[in-house]
């Protein structure tokens, strides 16, 4: 790849467009900037490749990019594939959205949604039908999120929040809490932006610390419910998790309880999903596998039912770390230890652009509130043209 010089004019033009935040949006799973080897986790989580005691056991025509399979409960890590692979996270982000926000506003709270919560939404979002004029309690706008993925009912919720930008730095202060320090936000409800990044380890993080509440549990076990058409009529809505729902040719997956998917066309399918059986509850986390539709299901079913038949002898090769409001022992990401060698290309090339980023306290909130101004900014320049299917598939 050609070097610019800081000071040719294809440099300073991107310079420019880079303080706008008006880069075009580049296809995503090529993105994977990640800073020096991390150590959270443990040693094995931060190298490339299979992290299992047993591989011969694994599952067969593992495509995905990254995945990661963790007891909910121990917090330990029983296999892991390029765990802390920054990738586009399409919808799963909605899982730090909603343990940021959730508890902030009482369920049976109403609110009646304005034109200008949603001119801010995407387009080409998956939506789950949210019309100004129409007062929503804010059950309804969490269903809207979990089962249909809604970005509109995001929106709202951000903008009930404060507004888009105070809800970005917010989920990220949030994941660094988590110590999930992979991930970067630049929206809230997952869609497409360049920069706008998590891990399989990150993801999965979320999931569990956001499993603890009981409105996200409910929330995400959802299959259908009824949402409002205005006045007294209403439309059923059905969860787009095909593992719970049993969709589009696959059956149910016995035990399970969430979490949340992902799709758009340049992230691929994202999927987070958890399961309880024999009293054991297991999480996985598939990101970008090369089968499309069905594929990330049909993996993250056969990582669980490896986790299930494995999970009593299994030797952890990891840990989920605890939130450091929550007693957790903060981890500082080493600036040794193995690199990950699968992406090298990529995060080089990125590193080289400048790019990449190390975001820490008041600093990362301060970087967040500045990508959701430059996001905002974006989105007004991108209505009407054509954009990314934030949860196409799923539909």
């Amino acid at each position: 790849m050609r070097a610019f010089s800081p000071l040719s004019p294809c440099a300073a033009r991107m310079s420019r467009r880079a303080v706008l935040g008006l880069a075009a949006v580049a296809p995503l799973t090529l993105a994977a900037p990640a800073s020096a080897a991390t150590t959270i986790g443990g040693e094995r989580l931060a190298r490339s490749g299979v992290q299992v005691q047993r591989a011969a056991d694994l599952p067969k025509k593992l495509s995905a990019r990254s995945w990661l399979v963790a007891d909910h409960d121990s917090g330990e890590v029983l296999a892991a594939y390029n765990a802390h692979q920054r990738l586009a996270p399409a919808s799963t982000l909605k899982m730090l959205f909603a343990d940021t926000v959730l508890k902030k506003f009482e369920p049976t709270r109403t609110y009646r949604v304005t034109d200008a919560d949603l001119a801010d939404v995407p387009a080409g979002s998956s939506l789950v039908g949210i019309k100004p004029g129409i007062t929503y309690t804010v059950e309804q706008l969490w269903l809207g999120v979990f089962l249909r993925s809604g970005n509109d009912a995001v929106h709202v919720l951000s903008h009930m929040n404060g507004g888009i930008a105070r809800t970005v730095a917010e989920m990220q202060a949030r994941a660094e809490d988590l110590q999930a320090l992979d991930t970067h936000v630049v929206s809230p409800d997952g869609f497409d932006h360049p920069g706008q990044l998590s891990s399989a380890y990150d993801l999965t993080l979320f999931a569990r610390h956001g499993l603890k509440n009981n409105d996200f549990r409910g929330y995400c076990s959802t299959r259908t419910a009824d949402f409002p058409a205005g006045g007294k009529k209403t439309f059923q809505i059905q969860n787009t998790d095909r593992l719970l729902t049993g969709a589009w040719g696959l059956g149910t997956y016995r035990g399970l309880i969430g979490v949340k998917n992902g799709y758009t066309s340049n992230a691929g399918n994202t999927f987070t999903g958890a399961a309880t059986r024999g009293g054991r509850t297991l999480l996985v986390t598939v990101m970008h596998p090369r089968p499309g539709g069905n594929g990330v299901y049909q993996e993250t079913a056969a990582l669980l039912d490896w986790g299930f038949a494995h999970a009593g002898t299994a030797e952890a090769v990891g840990t989920l770390v605890d939130p450091l409001s929550e007693g957790g022992v903060k981890v500082t990401p080493s600036s040794t230890g193995g690199a990950r060698k699968g992406a090298a290309g990529s995060e080089a090339s990125a590193a080289k652009s400048g790019s990449s980023w190390g975001l820490a306290g008041a600093a990362g909130g301060a970087a967040a509130l500045l990508a959701g101004g430059a996001y905002a900014l974006r989105v007004r320049r991108r209505k009407g043209a054509t954009a990314t299917d934030e949860g196409g598939q799923e539909h």
